[in-house]
Parts: C-alpha cells; sequence; structure tokens
C-alpha cells in the first residue's frame, strides 16, 4: 500500500493510486493498441534469467563509468539496462498480464532515474526514446511512492521527461502521454495544449475518439487531484488534533521549575 492509513481514507488512497495507474494503461492501449507485457518479458524462471542477464549487463556498465563518469554514451546505456532489469524483475499480474514491480525491480527503477538525471547534465539533446522511458520510469515509481508528496512530485517529473520526448518526435502516442502526465501532474492548460496537438496527428475519423478520451482522462486527472486535496486536510486536522491533545499534557500539576 502506498500510504500507511486506516480505514475509509485507506480505501481512498487505495481508489486514487488503482485509478492511476488504469489510466496509464488506458493511455498506453490508446496510444499503442492491446498487447501482452507478459509475452515481451516472460515469466517464472525465464525472468529470473533475464533479470540477472540484465544485472550483470549494469554492473559491466557501471565499471565502465567509474573509470569514465562523464560519458553520455554510457549513462545512456546504463539508464536504459537498469530500466530492462527492472521490467525482468518484475513479476506479472495473471488476471491483467500486466508487469507488478517487485522490491528489487523498483530498487532498479529509482536507480535508473539517478543515472538519467546524470545523463540530462551530460548532453544538451536527451535520446527521446529514453525520455520516454524514463517518464514511464517515474510513474511506475510514483505508483508506489512514500507519500501523496514523493507520488506527485514523481509524476510532475513524469510529465517533464515526457516533454522532451513529444517536443522530439511528436506523435499521437508521445503527444497523448505528455497530455495524461500533465493533467495528473495539474498542468491542465498544458495537458489541453499536448491534447489538442496530438488530436492534429490523427484522421478526422479517429480525432472524436481521440478527443473523447481525453477529455476522460481529463475528468479523471480532475478527480485524483480531488481526493488528494480531501486527503491532506484529513491528515492536516489529524495533526491538529494530536498536537492540541499533546500540548494539552502540559498542564500538569508538577513543581514549577527552580522551585
Amino acid at each position: 500500500m502506498v500510504f500507511d492509513v486506516r480505514g475509509r481514507r485507506k480505501h481512498v488512497v487505495r481508489v486514487v493510486y488503482a485509478v492511476l495507474a488504469l489510466l496509464m494503461g488506458a493511455s498506453l492501449f490508446l496510444v499503442v493498441g492491446p498487447f501482452n507485457v507478459g509475452a515481451l518479458i516472460g515469466n517464472g524462471s525465464s525472468v529470473s534469467s533475464a533479470g540477472k542477464i540484465d544485472q550483470e549487463q549494469v554492473q559491466r556498465l557501471e565499471e565502465k563509468l567509474r573509470r569514465d563518469p562523464s560519458n553520455e554514451a554510457l549513462l545512456l546505456s546504463l539508464t536504459r539496462a537498469h530500466i530492462i532489469a527492472a521490467g525482468a524483475l518484475s513479476e506479472v499480474n495473471p488476471e491483467t498480464g500486466l508487469p507488478v514491480p517487485t522490491t528489487e525491480a523498483l530498487r532498479e527503477y529509482t536507480t535508473a532515474l539517478g543515472t538519467w538525471t546524470e545523463y540530462k547534465k551530460q548532453t544538451d539533446t536527451p535520446n527521446p526514446t529514453l525520455a520516454h522511458a524514463a517518464a514511464e520510469t517515474y510513474i511506475k515509481v510514483a505508483e508506489f511512492s512514500g507519500g501523496i508528496e514523493e507520488a506527485q512530485a514523481n509524476i510532475k517529473k513524469a510529465a517533464e521527461t515526457q516533454r522532451i520526448a513529444a517536443e522530439a518526435q511528436p506523435s499521437l502516442g508521445s503527444l497523448s502521454l505528455l497530455a495524461t502526465y500533465e493533467y495528473f501532474a495539474g498542468n491542465y492548460a498544458a495537458g489541453d495544449k499536448a491534447a489538442a496537438e496530438a488530436t492534429k496527428k490523427t484522421t478526422k475519423a479517429e480525432a472524436k475518439e481521440v478527443k473523447k478520451k481525453l477529455a476522460e482522462t481529463r475528468i479523471r486527472a480532475q478527480q485524483y487531484h480531488k481526493e488528494v486535496r480531501e486527503f491532506k486536510k484529513t491528515e492536516k486536522e489529524k495533526g491538529k488534533e494530536a498536537l492540541k491533545n499533546s500540548l494539552g499534557g502540559l498542564g500538569g500539576t508538577g513543581a514549577p521549575l527552580g522551585g
């Protein structure tokens, strides 16, 4: 569970992040059509074997990078290798066919984002394909964040990173994902702009359906932010009440200091 909360609030937070996860899947369905992730990365022992191979590649790249820490090409390759290793270490949900990150996979995703940040410092023109993969990685990490603020920070970084991919390679796919991430980051004007640009990449016959799906995305993002505001308000009120109760204990009957 993303947050350590109880009762109705725990249910609300679970619903919020379930909506976020489903929406990301729906957005990818809109962009690239249905596909079986399990078929792409395998399952069972094959995944374990792939994870081992990918981690060995990561170790080789890290050794090279220690000798040349500013090497742009090595940083790009290492970021990609961490993301691939994370995918191989994830477990496939048999009901949805979608990968669920394990603890080891989340560690690889987090490390990949650190390497991505270092890579950006070394280049004026980030690789758009890697930017897209990094944006999706931010979303994966956001779903398993330790709190609301951390999750929101990752979603905003996802939008910023996807913007790099969409500006370099504007397409229905890159722009519709950008609109999705912008909406969930709370950047509605930027999301509307990306949605309008995405619609221009379709035929007249497709435009209506694309507009409809992105409009639904916007509504769900608004609901998400509403739930987040309610959660924050409830937690703030709990904090005030706890502080009040704590301070109430200061008015005891003990002897005055120095008495």
